[in-house]
């Protein structure tokens, strides 16, 4: 954790070295400026610390003059004026200007100054904290808001599910969110818990993908003191957190059978154990689960409970992916640019015709996600290039050319999953024709992989699916420098899928 960083500005050079050391002392970090125009001129320079230490008394630019500019530049900024000694309109002035506090400099032989500026420098780090803190919240709300607006889509889809959740949202099932990575199903899950009579309450997010099963179950349900090796304390989890609120399990087909079992009780009985505790625990808690994953097809393989299934899946709601929303991509497009120049304080400027036709026509295999991070990164460069170069480049994922396992899935009717009587994205660039050196090579793939006895036409298939399966993975890590995360999201699919695709395709990090 970041030690906090305090600014000392006193023209006395010797009262400078004893505040460093009493403030070092204490575990803070520090920094000493002669003038007040020092400190400015870092502050604006992108360094500016977490409390300001301010001399009232300094020759060029007093302390109060100092502190009337650093508040024009950091209004949130908290400062403590110092002076030797108590000044009735000094202090009023001090104040009305947005000082934090007022200490006489501390030089009595029984230490009552030092005590007096500790406590006001902790004050002063607390108040820094809360204001973090209700700006950060401010801009979750924001954002949720925002993000709630943009989900909404006019697509008869979108406007069903928004019928569904306003109809589920007062009562108590649990719903079963589905839908590819990417397209929106927190959204949905934040909806039903801020239409419902539990908005004022918890709404709890837990990815359960995001850690191995013995920690799981600590994170879901908490521990007891000496539960197992590190359990240095009695630890609350993720239900008791979401106590008469709601509870988003955000990836529930990647959690394993014996924690499914666990999560099976609670949802019929409303109890649970803590990890090394015998004594159950009562809770009133709302389950909103989502995945990506094929449950029916899990339940067949025995990797997914059926009572629990059943359990879960009282209301059901399937999110469409982006590219059956295509009508949508403009409106968002719009959207994402306005927030994101508003938020890194950029010029807004709209997409070029070539990007925003490749728009139309691309697959979004990261969906909505996916192109929330492009616009991010346009806007943010004011650069279309890398953009463009990243979606026409041979070798990006495409609907007629989806992987086996690996690319978005794939619908009964037309292809890149739309159904038979979705209209037809646009025309895609073409795709080049294979080099002679690439159709040699996939021939002598072909002929490796023939058995002895003849070529059959399925071993041929399955070894350049293969191939190709493994080409796009390796393609897509290099292209973000082996994120393994953000490669899984922009194949669309779970971390845990990559990684046993990257397993079994023998790939490593070159």
């Amino acid at each position: 954790m970041r030690k906090p960083y305090v600014a000392i500005v006193d023209d006395d050079s010797a009262f400078s070295n004893y505040l460093r050391t009493f403030l070092s002392l204490r575990g803070y970090e520090t920094r000493s400026y002669s003038r007040g125009d020092e400190l400015l001129a870092a502050v604006k320079l992108g360094d500016p610390p977490d409390i300001v230490l301010l001399d009232v008394m300094m020759p060029g630019m007093n302390g109060l003059e100092t502190l009337r500019a650093l508040k024009a530049a950091k209004p949130d900024m908290q400062a403590i004026m110092l002076s030797g000694r108590e000044q009735a309109a000094t202090i009023v002035e001090a104040v009305r200007l947005g000082a934090a506090d007022y200490v006489v400099k501390p030089d009595d032989p029984e230490g009552l100054g030092e005590i007096a500026l500790d406590a006001a420098i902790k004050n002063a780090i607390e108040k820094t904290r809360l204001v973090t803190e209700i700006t950060e919240l401010r801009r979750q709300l924001t954002d949720d808001q925002d993000r709630a607006f943009l989900f909404w889509g006019d697509t008869p889809e979108m406007q069903t599910i928004a019928q569904v959740i306003e109809q589920v949202s007062d009562s108590d099932v649990t719903v079963l969110i589905r839908g590819e990575s990417g397209v929106g199903k927190e959204l949905v899950a934040r909806a039903i818990h801020q239409r419902s009579s539990r908005k004022d309450r918890p709404f709890v997010k837990v990815n359960c993908a995001a850690l191995p099963a013995e920690l799981l179950e600590s994170e879901l349900f908490g521990h007891e003191k000496g539960a197992f090796t590190g359990a240095a304390t009695t630890r609350i989890g993720k239900f008791e957190q979401a106590d008469t609120g709601t509870i988003f399990l955000d990836e529930i087909g990647e959690m394993k059978a014996a924690l499914q079992a666990k999560l099976l009780h609670v949802l019929q009985d409303g109890q649970f154990t803590k990890l090394g505790s015998n004594k159950s625990v009562d809770v009133d808690v709302r389950v909103v689960a989502a995945t990506n994953r094929d449950l029916e097809l899990m339940m067949m393989n025995g990797e997914f409970r059926e009572d629990l299934y059943y359990r879960l899946k009282v209301i059901e709601v399937t999110v469409p992916p982006l590219r059956e929303r295509r009508s949508e991509i403009s409106n968002l497009t719009g959207f994402f640019i306005d927030r994101y120049a508003r938020r890194y304080n950029r010029p807004v400027r709209q997409l070029s015709d070539e990007l925003a036709a490749l728009f139309q026509s691309y697959d979004w295999p990261g969906n909505i996600r996916e192109l929330e991070n492009m616009i991010k990164r346009i806007v943010i460069l004011q650069d279309e290039t890398l953009v463009v170069r990243e979606m026409t480049r041979v070798g990006r994922p495409h609907a007629a050319y989806a992987v086996a396992g690996v690319g978005a899935a794939v619908g009964a009717g037309a292809p890149g999953g739309a159904p038979a009587s979705a209209p037809a994205p646009a025309p895609r660039p073409p795709i080049p024709e294979p080099s002679d050196d690439a159709e040699e090579e996939l021939l002598a793939a072909e002929e490796a992989s023939a058995p002895s006895t003849g070529s059959r036409l399925a071993d041929v298939a399955k070894s350049a699916s293969i191939k190709a399966e493994r080409a796009l993975i390796e393609e897509t890590l290099n292209s973000v420098h082996w994120n393994r995360r953000r490669a899984a999201e922009q194949l669309g699919v779970s971390y845990k899928t990559l990684l046993n695709k990257i397993k079994e395709c023998g790939i490593s990090r070159k």
